[in-house]
């Protein structure tokens, strides 16, 4: 469940303490006094380590390979009871709320709980403990399936996230330690250990039938609730009908208001609770046609539903992968998470996709995403991995499944569970028959049966890639136009980090050339992914492009250059090939530490890089947009393209003209002027196509620009490149 938000006269209270953390040589190891250092809850070892021994900041040249190995050590926590002035009647927990990865707690040298698992908390009632006694929290050694190779499949057996044994945006660095708050907290005797609160809209969407269920620490205890509506008026009650007449429902932000009750619980004698809620709806339905497509024979099946009805509107998905904010879990904070889910929003994104391969979010997260009006697809802990069928795994799996979904299942921002990232795919090899997504979908169902689940992403008809600006012939303005699928789950553009960013993170001698074996490959500038080995900077297609670079400058520009056209061709063309394609998220919104070059539109640990502007501007509700053959064109070539109008709001856009502006060299042309009708809503309507003769000595770029009026604000640009003829012809 959600972190209980309790009101101010609530009985429950925390005891302040101090921690201390010792690296031991075996689990079963004593640490001499001096071997002590200060611990930070939440956080990792390899923080404390660092900050006690001196080691230089990870996120600077090569210095993340200093950390190697301090995850293969056992580490000992430490701290008191407190003497926490309980009355006769009180309780004394110990609370934890994420060990990474597996513990045993101790009290008094007795083993008292083993765990493991990052989701499913650890509450110990300790009431009987004398205060003084100790408490140890014994975390074990990153587990690893095999000594190698050192890669993800080493986490292939537990449900600790995959991305930091290594990917090709993450450093190998696996942290270890209690990375969630961990504290001693009074309770009264009778107090609440979980409020559920679940509903059913009707079909009409004209009530909705409440359900709110209370477990508590004494069997039979009574309890009360009451719901407010969002200006502060009780419209529901436990001694009412559990009938709530037409509520207002929560909306994406480019939908509607993002309406949240209050949800207010007493138990008798005891303590409360008030957290917000909200109502809304969400089903994965067939795209318009889909039922009616012809199959060739023999038939298969139709693609399966991945259309977003939101409250009974089909809406078009427009967001990103969001991935890990932080190497060390512990770190991320709410301050990070306003940052980001701010910019989420401001680039016109209505859903986030938390990949399965980082790990699951802290509740700050949710709640801004309730509050910001942005939908969460959420993963299970699984990501290009063949996960096993043994029982071990499959226990640890369902226990936090269940924690995850009893969790993120009460805030309205939830749109869909996912088994996991690339599980059907040739390096995973899992299918639907494996026990693992099988296990899932039968607790999603248990759990939340009207949220919808995909066994992983992708599945049939979606599709994932490309992820550079050119392959096999093709610039991503042409692959799309080429593709025809149901949601592009993830598509990118690599781009280089500013410059000034790279100074920061790569030592001087190495800034320029980029060269491997530097900080520009441990950035993931260079031999990041084994398709392309001058990846994510990818050299090889910006000079195929523009010639040799000859600054960091140059190679900065031109790069970002591509990114920022790039990835606004990918999200318009998915938006004009609607209603069969439904969904757009770029791979990947955000990044744990800086890269050289990556895909990311957001530099770590909040700052935009030029694309995530562009992305903003081919993400608005409603705007003109140019289908473009391609990027580059040539000199004395007839250059021609398509006008179109999208509209993805629910409301009618009122009639307008589109003028068509073309600017070479500083000369701007006028191509020609487009009327468009009114524009009905959530739809999309095509225009007239335009032919223009380009000079024969035009050099350097062209700037395509639809002007609208009235709206201005509908207006487009695209930054377009003329090919020297200098240069030798791309392949």
């Amino acid at each position: 469940m959600p972190a209980i938000e309790a009101p101010s006269h609530s009985p429950r209270r925390r005891c302040e303490t101090r921690w201390r953390l010792a690296r031991l040589d075996s689990p079963g190891s004593k640490p001499r006094e001096e071997e002590w250092i200060p611990a930070v809850i939440p956080g990792a070892v390899q923080l404390d380590w660092a900050r006690k021994k001196g080691l230089p900041d990870v996120n600077f040249g090569q210095n993340v390979r200093l950390y190697d190995g301090l995850e293969d050590f056992a580490w000992l926590y430490e701290t008191q009871v407190p003497d926490a002035g309980r009355s006769g009647s009180e309780r004394l927990f110990f609370v934890c709320q994420g060990v990474d990865f597996a513990c045993e707690v101790r009290l008094g040298g007795a083993t008292v709980l083993r765990h493991e698992g990052m989701i499913a908390p650890i509450e110990l009632d300790i009431s009987g403990t004398s205060p003084g006694t100790r408490l140890e929290v014994l975390v074990f050694p990153a587990p690893k399936r095999h000594p190698s190779p050192a890669d993800r499949s080493q986490a292939s057996h537990v449900t600790k996230p995959a991305v930091s044994y290594g990917w090709d945006w993450h450093p190998r660095i696996i942290p270890v330690g209690i990375a969630g708050d961990a504290y001693f907290e009074v309770r009264p005797l009778p107090h609440i250990r979980h409020v559920d609160f679940s509903y059913s809209l009707s079909e009409d969407l004209a009530y909705a039938d409440v359900t709110v269920s209370v477990e508590s620490s004494t069997a039979g205890a009574g309890y009360s609730w009451r719901l407010f509506d969002p200006e502060g008026a009780c419209v529901l009650g436990s001694g009412d009908s559990a009938r709530l007449a037409n509520p207002r429902l929560w909306w994406t932000h480019d939908h509607g208001a993002q309406d949240r009750y209050t949800l207010e619980v007493k138990l008798e004698g005891g303590d409360s609770i008030r957290r917000k809620v909200g109502f809304r709806r969400v089903r994965l339905v067939m795209h318009e046609g889909a039922w009616e497509a012809e199959l060739p024979m023999p038939k298969g099946r139709n693609t399966p539903p991945i259309t977003v009805e939101l409250n009974g509107r089909r809406i078009f998905i427009k967001g990103s992968n969001w991935v890990n904010s932080e190497l060390f879990h512990g770190k991320v904070d709410a301050t990070r998470y306003t940052s980001l889910v701010s910019l989420a929003k401001g680039a016109h994104f209505n859903l986030l996709r938390c990949w399965g391969g980082a790990p699951a979010e802290k509740e700050p997260f949710y709640d801004l995403c309730d509050r910001e009006g942005v939908l969460v697809w959420q993963e299970f802990p699984l990501a290009c991995n063949l996960y096993p069928d043994d029982p071990g795994y499959l226990s640890l799996l369902d226990r936090e499944s269940r924690a995850l979904i009893g969790r993120v299942r009460q805030h309205p921002c939830l749109a869909l569970w996912s088994g996991g990232n690339e599980l059907f795919n040739a390096w995973s090899r899992m299918t639907d028959q494996s026990l693992p997504l099988r296990l899932l979908n039968r607790n999603c169902f248990d759990l939340d049966p009207l949220t919808p689940f995909l066994a992983t992403a992708p599945l049939e008809g979606m599709g994932h890639g490309d992820y550079r600006f050119r392959n096999a012939g093709r610039d991503v303005f042409q692959t799309f136009q080429q593709a025809s699928c149901t949601a592009y789950s993830e598509f990118g553009c690599p781009g280089p980090s500013p410059v000034a960013y790279l100074k920061a993170i790569i030592p001087e001698g190495e800034l320029w050339p980029a060269r491997p074996g530097t900080s520009w490959e441990t950035h993931h500038g260079l031999n990041a992914w084994e398709a392309d080995n001058t990846t994510w900077l990818c050299t090889s297609i910006i000079e195929g492009y523009f010639g040799p670079q000859k600054t960091l400058e140059e190679i900065v520009g031109n790069g970002n250059w591509l990114q920022s056209e790039g990835l606004k061709s990918g999200f318009e063309e998915a938006r004009r090939q609607q209603p069969r394609c439904s969904m757009a998220l770029n791979w990947c919104f955000n990044e744990p530490w800086p890269t050289a070059a990556n895909e990311s539109i957001i530099n770590w640990p909040a700052e935009p890089k030029p694309a995530y502007a562009s992305v903003a501007e081919a993400c608005r509700p409603v705007m003109a947009s140019a289908r473009i053959p391609r990027f580059q064109w040539l000199a004395g070539e007839e250059f021609t393209f398509e006008l179109w109008m999208l509209n993805d709001s629910a409301r009618n856009q009122p009639a307008g003209t589109v003028r068509v502006g073309l600017s070479i060299g500083g000369l701007d042309r006028t191509l020609g002027a487009w009327e468009f009708p009114m524009l009905k809503p959530l739809g999309t309507l095509k225009g007239p196509t335009l032919r223009f003769q380009i000079p024969g000595d035009a050099t350097g770029e062209m700037r395509l620009v639809l002007s609208v009026s009235p709206d201005a604000t509908l207006s487009s640009s695209y930054r377009l490149s003329l090919r020297s003829p200098s240069l030798p012809k791309l392949t």
